[in-house]
């Protein structure tokens, strides 16, 4: 780490947020310095003030949340606490670059990579002929590991996977050579190979431009794999700071222990046992399924295998996780299950019967047993439709009586913690965790035998996927489930899945128990996924009970 003057301080850090919140500071007397070569992880909850400090930095914050006047955020000698717009401009990109979590959200989707990145350059006065402009952008789109740059600089955003987006995101952030880089949750959205690459990609920049980091996350295992230093955050006050093994292996703060506590692979398994059961819920054979992607305007059409030739039994009462990178088929293979895809072949057959011939109130008596939980709630629950009333609309369709259902949605709004006064909010009034509680509520308010769950803990806080996991388990139990597990989380599958199906470009490719295939897994492709799992090596010093992913490291 260098002696010289750090590149950015942060002194005494107060954002006050609007008087009709529930807490009057975001971020409450922070104080940390970044300096060249490393890279420094705040980590924390949602809620901790992580990226509210990162939009503090670049004078980003929303109107009404404003930075106490005694507060300081020194750049190159100046404070940029109470700098007006204009002044903030020239540091903005040219000083300070910036990775959000979500490329898609970032980038505009009706103009191409290469003009985006491009306008970075003239907007900082960059005003080279087109051709050396244009050449530019082509060396960074390169420098960022972008295969073929020169299409990626014709190509629209939505023509590119999540992983390339993210290395677009990194291209215009850096394209103005800054020293300092904020990353806020850059691979919170990407499966666990991409989430591997992008960090190596940071770690990589970091050194070759001697650039300071500053890494948001709330993810324990990141932290482990990219940190130099971390700060942890709680309630917008630093509660512990220090390097990455002091903090991770000797943590002094109990909620830094239990944020260690909640990372996947670290917690109890949440197994049910189910053992080696031998009635099938579910058969699958021979599924098939393609799309066309691409064509119209923009770019050629091809056909993308979702699913081949599948073969897959699954018994009641077991859990089984379906893995894979990201356009791997698992979705597209629960979403066939559920009969929301049509199949261009095989067979499916639920309780002995071939869902695939069902029609008409068949197909409607079908989907009472089978429930999907989506990996976004906000998005799947009807923001006019207060929590009651969506557990409650399923079993009236059904034909039970509007007063039953609606007693049925309170109780177990309780029974997944939330309690019965839930019933009367709209999905805004809650957290994201406390919306899959209800999304869960309302999933088994019909009493189904097979429960689909699609990337439903993607994207919560470790302790809220913890707390998610234990309430699935206990209501697989309870309930007497089989859930269907769907998640590009290796450490995740680990410890909810009696058994673990890998799927790569639309194929199984190895099936087995959680120590046989993440443990000792047999397929290259495996391989490759469990080397990517962030924070592998560091469940490897914990030593204490070892989940399959500990086992290997």
């Amino acid at each position: 780490m260098s002696t010289a003057a750090p590149l950015l301080q942060v002194r005494k850090l107060r954002i006050a947020l609007p008087r009709s919140g529930d807490r009057a500071l975001a971020v409450d007397g922070l104080d940390f310095e970044l300096r060249d070569n490393e890279i420094v992880c705040l980590v924390g909850e949602s809620g901790s003030g992580k990226s509210m400090t990162a939009h503090a930095i670049l004078g980003l914050l929303p109107p009404r949340v404003s930075i106490d006047p005694a507060s300081e955020i020194v750049c190159d000698g100046t404070n940029l606490a109470h700098l007006s717009e204009a002044e903030m401009r020239p540091f903005r990109g040219s000083r300070i670059g910036m990775v959000f979590q979500e490329p898609m959200s970032a980038l505009n989707p009706l103009q191409r990579v290469g003009a985006q990145v491009r306008e970075a350059l003239v907007l900082h006065g960059q005003a080279h002929d087109e051709a050396a402009l244009r050449q530019r952008v082509i060396t960074m789109l390169a420098a960022v590991g972008l295969p073929d740059p020169g299409r990626t600089y014709r190509a629209y955003p939505f023509e590119l996977s999540g992983g390339q987006r993210q290395r677009v995101m990194i291209a215009m952030a850096l394209i103005n050579e800054p020293r300092v880089l904020l990353a806020d949750e850059p691979t919170t959205a990407l499966d666990v190979t991409t989430q591997k690459q992008i960090l190596d990609l940071i770690r990589q920049l970091q050194a070759e431009r001697h650039m300071g980091v500053l890494f948001i996350t709330h993810d324990i295992g990141v932290v482990a794999d990219i940190a130099d230093r971390v700060i942890v955050m709680r309630h917008g006050c630093a509660v512990e700071a220090g390097t990455r093994d002091e903090v991770l292996l000797r943590p002094r703060h109990a909620y830094t222990r239990a944020l260690i506590d909640a990372l996947p692979g670290r917690r109890p398994a949440a197994r049910s046992d189910a053992g080696t059961r031998t009635d099938t819920l579910l058969r699958i054979r021979q599924l098939s399924k393609r799309f066309a992607s691409g064509g119209g305007l923009f770019a050629p059409a091809r056909e993308v295998t979702a699913a081949r030739a599948i073969d897959l039994d699954i018994f009641a009462g077991e859990t089984v996780a379906i893995v894979g990178e990201s356009g791997s088929g698992k979705s597209t293979l629960g979403r066939m299950v559920m009969r929301l895809i049509e199949p261009d072949s095989g067979q499916i057959e639920f309780e002995g019967r071939d869902i695939l011939r069902l029609a008409g109130r068949e197909l409607t008596s079908f989907r009472r047993h089978v429930q999907m939980i989506f990996q976004d709630p906000f998005a799947s629950l009807n923001p006019r439709m207060r929590a009651g009333e969506a557990i409650a609309r399923g079993p009236i369709r059904h034909g039970e009586a509007p007063a039953a259902a609606r007693a049925r949605a309170r109780a177990l709004l309780e029974r997944v913690g939330l309690g019965a006064s839930a019933a009367d909010r709209f999905p805004h009034e809650f957290s994201g965790g406390q919306r899959q509680r209800i999304s869960i509520a309302r999933a088994i308010a019909l009493e189904p035998r097979l429960l689909i769950a699609d990337e439903a803990v993607s994207a919560l806080d470790m302790s809220i996927q913890s707390q998610i996991l234990q309430l699935l388990a206990e209501l697989r139990r309870e309930f007497h489930l089989t859930l269907l597990f769907i998640t590009h989380d290796l450490r995740v599958a680990g410890e909810i899945a009696d058994r673990v199906v890998v799927m790569r470009r639309g194929e199984v490719v190895e099936v087995g128990t959680p120590d046989e295939v993440l443990g000792t897994p047999r397929h290259d492709y495996t391989r490759q996924l469990v080397a990517a799992v962030a924070g592998a090596d560091f469940l490897g010093t914990l030593g204490d009970d070892a989940s399959p992913l500990r086992a290997r490291a």
